[in-house]
């Protein structure tokens, strides 16, 4: 039950969200236990984001898993977020934060988990 936002400064189109979900659906599948079929994608563009007091083009992705997952997973799937957002956005790595929440408790399918 992976949620995923993505705060970028860019315009997209939505060929370019698409992709970018469809990328990020893809991906997840690197953790265990994780597939794109209960994942949630939530794209947030043309936001004005700033870094060290300077408007910059960047973007901020905020995972969030229900349970833990191995470090070397989460790893390889950030990663591949930082890839897929300079390949994609041309967006600069040094412009892109990551964040990952394991939570032990999640709200689906009607009830409480």
């Amino acid at each position: 039950m992976p949620y995923i936002a993505v705060n970028t400064s860019q315009k997209l189109s939505d060929a370019q969200k698409d992709k970018i979900k469809a990328e990020l659906g893809r991906l997840i599948a690197v953790i265990p236990t994780k597939s794109e079929v209960v994942t949630m994608v939530d794209i947030s563009d043309a936001r004005t984001i700033y870094k060290a007091g300077e408007k910059i083009d960047g973007a901020f992705v905020d995972l969030r898993l229900y349970k833990k997952s191995e470090f070397g997973a989460k790893k390889k799937y950030t990663e591949e977020i930082f890839g897929l957002l300079s390949g994609e956005l041309g967006i600069k790595n040094e412009n892109v934060y990551i964040n990952i929440f394991e939570l032990e408790t999640w709200g689906a399918d009607g009830t409480l988990k």
